[in-house]
């Protein structure tokens, strides 16, 4: 394993196999000592920084077209997705999904501000799609779904659940996206008609990310368990009480939601990743600070990689069997300090 400290605010981050480079979204952290937002472009072997692509907005989830030479970033905290042309490491457009609206803040005085915010991002390149949840809480969430030509908004798909929607995979062969909420639920929508195909109550309380696996049909949840979340539940879900303390990977039958299995994992799993011809399922543990790593047809754990201090994202070059996690701060390292990115080569 080898690890480089590169900037404020890492988050998502990709492996382009055309263009044999990692990229690394950078929000450029908060307050007043935050730096500019930009897309890293990484050495997959060393970790060096081969080019900086600035953005306008802050960066957090990405999601690759490789054959178009395409990055997708979202924009979470701007309610958008920045367009970055890989090849040529330059923005090529910003798509706003919706525009501010009037409310009330804490104190009652009148704000504009977005009604939702962003988190996981699927791109459709034989439709030509781009798909993205909008969280919406007491709004709803939302299905924003972009036309990759044109760079508009083609459809905003409502019925995600009045809470917010984190989990998100796309199943390109079968025309599906999977969803799930801190309701507790497993929305199905058809890709071809973009419509609900099927909600599932399941007994993951807090599904955070999906990983997808097509030869089983089976979908890999991580159950976080955090009491942060919670605590939002129990505040915003009318009835809300907890009777699952989480910390595992829920297992699921893609078609009917039915539970398969439930893979215990390390304090406050996080990111999902799955090596479907290996059998490897990786999972990042944010409290714990470490990568577990699965047998995914045994569900058997077969190590334990300590990743400190918030092991987040994760991205896989399939080819060399070499891993890459996006390792965020905790409060015991430098304030404003860069965070980093790890290789773990297997």
């Amino acid at each position: 394993m080898s690890r480089q400290a590169l900037a404020k605010g890492l988050y998502e981050l990709a492996y382009s196999p055309r263009q044999n480079a990692v990229f690394v979204a950078s929000s450029g952290g908060f307050g007043a000592d935050a730096d500019g937002a930009k897309v890293l472009r990484l050495n997959p072997q060393t970790l060096a920084v081969e080019g900086e692509i600035a953005l306008e907005r802050k960066a957090f989830g990405v999601t690759l077209d490789d054959a178009a030479g395409r990055l997708y970033v979202g924009n979470t905290v701007d309610l958008s997705v920045t367009v970055v042309d890989i090849v040529g490491n330059r923005v090529v457009g910003v798509v706003q999904l919706e525009e501010k609206v009037q409310s009330k803040d804490k104190d009652g005085k009148d704000v504009a501000r977005y009604a939702r915010d962003l988190r996981e991002l699927a791109v459709d390149p034989a439709n030509k799609r781009l798909f993205l949840t909008g969280h919406g809480g007491e709004n709803g969430s939302v299905l924003y779904v972009v036309n990759t030509e044109t760079l508009k908004v083609d459809k905003v798909l409502p019925g995600l659940g009045n809470a917010k929607a984190p989990g998100f995979a796309f199943d390109a062969a079968g025309q599906r996206l999977f969803v799930t909420n801190l309701l507790g639920e497993l929305i199905t929508i058809n890709t071809r008609t973009l419509e609900i195909a099927q909600r599932v109550k399941t007994d993951a309380e807090q599904p955070l990310n999906i990983a997808f696996d097509p030869a089983s049909q089976r979908l890999f949840v991580t159950d976080q368990g955090a009491d942060n979340i919670r605590n939002y539940q129990a505040k915003s879900i009318p009835g809300f009480a907890s009777k699952h303390p989480g910390n595992r990977v829920a297992v699921f039958d893609a078609q009917t939601g039915k539970p398969l299995g439930s893979i215990a994992t390390d304090a406050g799993p996080m990111g999902v990743l799955l090596d479907a011809p290996r059998q490897r399922l990786y999972v990042t543990n944010r409290a714990a600070g470490n990568v577990t790593v699965y047998d995914s047809r045994s569900q058997a754990l077969l190590q334990t990689i300590p990743l400190p201090s918030h092991p987040n994202s994760l991205a896989l070059d399939t080819q060399r069997n070499v891993l890459y996690v996006s390792v965020k701060n905790g409060e015991k390292d430098p304030k404003g300090s860069a965070e980093s990115v790890a290789r773990i080569a297997f």
